[in-house]
């Protein structure tokens, strides 16, 4: 705002009205690069959100196993796979069997986690995205998804400010992207059209309603694959491994694009 006030002065008293408009593009501008440059941290505020992340996630891991009452011997080794992809080494590992251990006992209350989640990462959006989206596909990878999970992932929403509204369309979005996966159970039908029901999940996987117009729909998809950045999201502090996950969604993003499009031509 203050460089679209400055840039609209400084350009009417050059040269009036006409650079004044030209000074209030530029302020724009300015505002812009200057939001996404304060969004980048600085390599000591990248470890406290990474080492954050790393604890809320396998915190939470174990409560969301814990949420039909038990944990499955399918949701360690899901949660085994998880640390082996991450490359975590022995001490670390340990850790975060810990963390699991610690999020799935009967006594445990996710408050305090998702507080200091909250004071650490929560004024970004991106993040607060990132990490339940993250959930959400742990969630939809054993094919399953219960309501004692949901009513978790809920609760989790809730906490970090996610109304029920926004939630409902992030779990539309992500069981729709899922299915764009390489194992989600769609395969391209060659040089045809998209079948009915592929086609209603891109367009849910983009988050419009099959009456958005092509400007709607390419606005959808460009905020999208922003928010799914992986440079965007390491300049964030996000881990390795979470940037790997949003790497593969920006994959079914634009799978879903792309078919959205052919159905259009």
């Amino acid at each position: 705002m203050i460089g679209k006030i400055m840039g609209g002065i400084l350009g009417f008293v050059v040269g009036g009205p006409l650079l004044a408009m030209l000074g209030v593009f530029i302020g724009h501008m300015f505002d812009k690069g200057y939001r996404n440059q304060a969004q980048m941290a600085s390599p000591e505020q990248q470890a406290i959100i990474r080492q954050c992340f790393f604890e809320t996630t396998f915190t939470l891991l174990g409560y969301l196993a814990k949420a039909d009452g038990r944990v499955s011997e399918a949701e360690v080794e899901k949660t085994e796979q998880l640390m082996t992809q991450m490359g975590l080494p022995p001490e670390q590992r340990r850790v975060a069997i810990n963390l699991f251990k610690e999020g799935s006992d009967a006594a445990f209350s996710p408050e305090a986690v998702l507080s200091a989640f909250r004071t650490r990462c929560g004024n970004n959006r991106n993040l607060v995205n990132a990490l339940l989206s993250y959930l959400v596909n742990l969630a939809l990878a054993d094919g399953q998804f219960d309501a004692a999970e949901e009513r978790v992932l809920r609760e989790v929403a809730a906490a970090l400010g996610i109304n029920g509204f926004a939630f409902e369309q992030m779990l539309r979005m992500i069981k729709a992207q899922h299915s764009f996966s390489a194992g989600g159970g769609y395969q391209s039908a060659g040089g045809g059209q998209p079948r009915g029901g592929d086609l209603a999940n891109a367009y849910a996987a983009l988050g419009v309603d099959a009456s958005a117009s092509d400007s709607e729909l390419k606005k959808a998809y460009r905020k999208l694959m922003s928010q799914n950045h992986p440079d965007k999201l390491a300049g964030q502090g996000l881990p390795e491994d979470a940037i790997r996950a949003a790497t593969e969604r920006s994959q079914e993003i634009q799978v879903a694009y792309d078919m959205v499009k052919k159905s259009r031509q």
